[in-house]
């Protein structure tokens, strides 16, 4: 799931930082999906990325917190409609109280995106190599990566793309470690939702479904931030699969919920939704992309423009936003 549409709402991403400096963000990520859908589309890369709306579902009995959303969504210049109970049921035959539909997210197979990309890489000049990095000395004239191997990698600038395993340099305030599961359903193109929108709820830990171009329906959820230990985790995967099974049926009556697979994943969380992207403090020419959150290819691919440019000579006010030792606090506090 490609979306531009960020973990925390605009709304309270507003409340703590301000409507400029939230909306840009907002903005980033947006233009983030198109540029990953350009890339893939400028130099053929297969991936089979296609374009989608989002529909951002109420998940209470009131949809008032989805309508101010969308009245500051507007106000920012994002694009999407609200949708109140009956014209999103008679569109998308969904029984919530409200939702927002919106263009210019996009789904993709991201293993396939992911071995495609490192070959465009090296196919450009680069040089892959396997194995576990150990040990980072910024000190030197170059940045010198150790490795498990015994033997070291010395670079001009280093970019961190470690997912939630951070190396001992990196020290932030705002991450968190959390766990979700998901099913995939049998192939069954027939009960596919309208336009197959990625779906997902306006709640901290919410519900995320998509569909495949073969017509499985995947939804996972029923996050969790304590269970994170990988053997605790897997051992729920049998009752949180059924649990999901449930809410794919609640949320989607006419879907057949027999499950062909079924998993689990830790992943990383900021407390304000945003990634860290920029200078590791106190370590020259190391630079972090982490991601995070829901968004964690969208913001990949926004890092690695940021990073590249700062590299560059270049800059940008997101890698304030966006750095690595910022504070999260209220909006005038």
């Amino acid at each position: 799931m490609l979306l531009w549409e960020i973990d925390r709402p605009l709304v309270e991403l507003t409340a703590i930082y301000g409507f400029e400096r939230a909306a840009r963000a907002y903005r980033a990520s947006l233009a983030a999906v198109s540029g990953l859908r350009s890339l893939v589309h400028d130099f053929n890369i297969p991936g089979r990325i296609r374009a989608k709306r989002s529909l951002y579902l109420a998940a209470e009995s009131s949809a008032a917190e989805l309508l101010d959303e969308h009245r500051l969504r507007s106000r920012a210049g994002l694009p999407g409609d609200f949708l109140d109970h009956g014209r999103l049921l008679e569109t998308f035959g969904m029984a919530r109280v409200g939702a927002i539909v919106s263009p210019g997210a996009a789904d993709a197979d991201p293993l396939q995106l992911a071995h495609s990309l490192l070959r465009l890489g090296v196919a450009r000049g680069a040089r892959l190599f396997d194995a576990e990095a150990v040990a980072f000395d910024p000190a030197g004239e170059a940045v010198t990566v150790g490795l498990g191997n015994g033997r070291e990698v010395a670079a001009k600038a280093v970019v961190l793309a470690t997912g939630y395993a951070m190396p001992d340099i990196v020290h932030s305030k705002l991450q968190t470690v959390s766990s979700s599961w998901a099913i995939a359903t049998a192939p069954q193109p027939h009960n596919i939702w309208k336009g197959g929108v990625l779906i997902w709820e306006y709640a901290k830990d919410y519900l995320y479904a998509r569909t495949t171009p073969e017509g499985r329906i995947i939804i996972g959820g029923e996050d969790s931030e304590n269970v994170i230990e990988p053997g605790a985790r897997d051992r729920l995967i049998p009752q949180k699969s059924r649990a999901l099974a449930e809410r794919l049926a609640a949320l989607w009556p006419f879907a057949e919920t027999e499950i062909d697979y079924r998993w689990a994943g830790t992943f990383d969380t900021t407390s304000d939704g945003l990634p860290l992207i920029g200078p590791v403090p106190g370590a020259k020419r190391v630079y972090a992309a982490y991601g995070y959150g829901g968004n964690g290819i969208t913001f990949s691919y926004l890092a690695a423009q940021l990073i590249g440019d700062l590299i560059a000579g270049g800059g940008s006010p997101l890698l304030d936003d966006f750095a690595l030792d910022r504070d999260v606090g209220m909006a005038g506090h």
